[in-house]
Parts: structure tokens; C-alpha cells; sequence
């Protein structure tokens, strides 16, 4: 969507058509839109192939997480993984980063390249969805130990072995709004000891999610909720 000026927005090319085409939109119809600053009730006074035209009524509330989440998820399935954004953005999540673990799929780094442009359109959708102003950015693939290089906030290592401390005990007492937190999550198998002895070196904290096994992306999103609601309480 463009900037909304004067009290109107255009939007313009494939999003244009698919509104157009796909869910038949027509002067008069009424949706929310967001320009990335605000979000709109709006209504629509020009519909063409390629172009429609808003008219902004009235703000619509779009609050914003308190804590800024990137998620670093190993590669799995891709339909799961597709799944997991959607999710994930839902929940509000700023960045979402794929990763090749040592037990990643064979096949999967190499394929995520061509799933970039979509997975991204996902998110956009997902964000719109839950009325988000901006929506994650979905970051080309990465390997292992970039991944682990990131250090700018705290760093949480989700690990299914045995003795590891619950992700909310090890969160800071005091939590500032805006606080930067980095979740690294693996692939179905778990992280090799390898991985572990790098992630740990490089000042990543192991965490637990509890007792049970969980998938992949279960664990990503279960994670997200704990630290998206122990900065609202």
C-alpha cells in the first residue's frame, strides 16, 4: 500500500489485481489497509485491473509487540515451514531467519532460495491479517554458524535435552520495552552436540519448553507466545 495522503491511498500491481480478480473488489466495498505508519478503515473509490483507490474513514487500533523477536528456525518441510511464518507473524515477530542445521533435510537450503519471494508474501499477508503495520521480514537462508554470529540482544538456544532451564526462568527481570531477543530453533532430530558446543561458545543460552518433544514449529511458536506475554504482563 502507498502512503496514504490526504486522506487517500492507491494500490497498485499484483496486490492490486489480486484484489480486483480474485476477491472482486468494487467502489464502495470497505477494508482495512496500512501504509506501514497507520492502519485505516477505508473505502474504496475506484477499482481497476491494475489500480484501486482508497478513502481513509477513520484509524483502526494496531498495536505493536513490546519486544522485537527474531526467530532462527532450522529448515523443515516446507508446507510446515510456510505454516510457521503465518504464525509467527500473528504473533508479531520482527524477522524470521531459515537455517541449515546438521540435521536439516538434505535439499532444503539450496530449494529456500526459490521459496524467498513467497515466503515473504506470506508474511505480508499474515500481517495484514492481524492488522500489523509492518510484517516480518523473511532473510534469505543461512547456515549454522552464521546464525549463531548474531549477538545484538539476548540469545536463546531451544533445546529439547534433558536438565536445560525454562525459557521464562531465564528471561530478565526487568524487561524493557523495544528489547532486541534472538530464538534459535532446531530441525526435527534436534541439534547435534556439535551445535550445541558452538551456539554455547558463542553465548547462546540453552532454554527448555518443557518435557514434551515438540516439533519444530510448535516450539517456535510456543516460544514467541512465552516471550510476547511475559512483556505484556
Amino acid at each position: 500500500m502507498n502512503q496514504i495522503r490526504g486522506g487517500v491511498a492507491e494500490m497498485t500491481g499484483d496486490d492490486a489485481r489480486h484484489l480486483k480478480r480474485v476477491l472482486r473488489a468494487e467502489a464502495g466495498q470497505r477494508y482495512e489497509i496500512s501504509d506501514g505508519r497507520s492502519a485505516w478503515l477505508a473505502e474504496i473509490t475506484e477499482a481497476r485491473q491494475d489500480r484501486v483507490v482508497f478513502l481513509a474513514l477513520e484509524p483502526v487500533a494496531s498495536p505493536e509487540v513490546p519486544v522485537r523477536i527474531t526467530v532462527l528456525a532450522a529448515l523443515v518441510k516446507f508446507d510446515r515451514f510456510e505454516w510457521m511464518i503465518e504464525k509467527a507473524t500473528e504473533l508479531g515477530v520482527e524477522r524470521i531467519v531459515p537455517v541449515e542445521a546438521a540435521r536439516s533435510e538434505k535439499g532444503l537450503f539450496e530449494a529456500s532460495r526459490k521459496r524467498a519471494e513467497r515466503w515473504n508474501r506470506v508474511a505480508r499477508e499474515s500481517g495484514q491479517q492481524a492488522r500489523r503495520l509492518r510484517s516480518p521480514e523473511v532473510a534469505s537462508a543461512v547456515r549454522f554458524d552464521a546464525a549463531i554470529a548474531e549477538s545484538d540482544g539476548l540469545r536463546y538456544l531451544l533445546d529439547e535435552a534433558p536438565g536445560e532451564p525454562p525459557l521464562l526462568r531465564m528471561l530478565p527481570a526487568e524487561r524493557a520495552a523495544g528489547a532486541s531477543i534472538f530464538l534459535l530453533a532446531g530441525p526435527e532430530g534436534g541439534w547435534t552436540e556439535s551445535e550445541r558446543e558452538r551456539a554455547s561458545g558463542a553465548g547462546w543460552q540453552p532454554v527448555s519448553l518443557g518435557p514434551q518433544i515438540l516439533r519444530a514449529e510448535t516450539a517456535v511458536l510456543s516460544a514467541v507466545a512465552v516471550l510476547v506475554n511475559a512483556w505484556l504482563a
